[in-house]
């Protein structure tokens, strides 16, 4: 870990801070920012063995690309999403896949890899592309996903020794609470003149 690897975790970090402070405003802009911090992670988490997270980034390069796209001209006329809501069914279906699935990888890492932490790095892993797609579709509980997930993500990177990271995650939690209330606010008001 020398001083161009904690220059690139500097300058990932201030993109996936961007990437956030954008998308509590449904700022498109946002995901340009999600694009080259996530390009970075790619080769910082695969550095540190956490090979669930160097995936999980390419897989966020893909997904900025789509958000973006949904965000500038998804939804019925192609002028962008509004904001919805899941029902409880399907945010059954959705935890119990993340389970699944995180146990599921968790134990072929074991098994076949020197992966750090696997089953935590999987169920954030897991957690994250679900969450992801519901943040590209304006699903507003994304917000509430995020809590948990970066939670449980602050204990993997100070178990790596990834601290600037780590302090990201603190910050994302404050600014997913933030997040959740301000999307609140904007799908009642969406609501309240539909049915007006």
């Amino acid at each position: 870990m020398g001083l161009d690897w904690i220059n690139l975790e500097t300058l990932a970090v201030a993109l996936g801070i961007a990437y956030l402070v954008l998308a509590m405003r449904e700022s498109s802009l946002c995901w340009y920012c999600a694009f080259l911090s996530t390009a970075l992670y790619v080769w910082i988490f695969g550095d540190v063995s956490l090979y669930m997270e160097s995936a999980l980034n390419v897989y966020y390069m893909g997904m900025a690309i789509y958000g973006w796209q949904q965000w500038k001209h998804g939804g019925m006329h192609g002028e962008g999403l509004d904001i919805v809501r899941w029902t409880a069914k399907q945010h059954g279906f959705a935890v119990i896949g993340i389970i699944f699935a995180a146990l599921a990888s968790g134990y072929l890492l074991t098994v076949n890899t020197d992966a750090k932490l696997p089953y935590l790095d999987s169920f954030t892993t897991w957690g994250s592309i679900l969450t992801t797609v519901m943040v590209a579709r304006k699903v507003l509980e994304n917000w509430l996903y995020w809590i948990v997930i970066n939670s449980v993500s602050i204990y993997l990177y100070l178990d790596r020794g990834l601290d600037q990271t780590a302090a990201m995650f603190v910050l994302y939690l404050v600014l997913a609470t933030i997040g959740y209330y301000a999307w609140k606010k904007k799908y009642v008001a969406q609501n309240r003149k539909v049915t007006i």
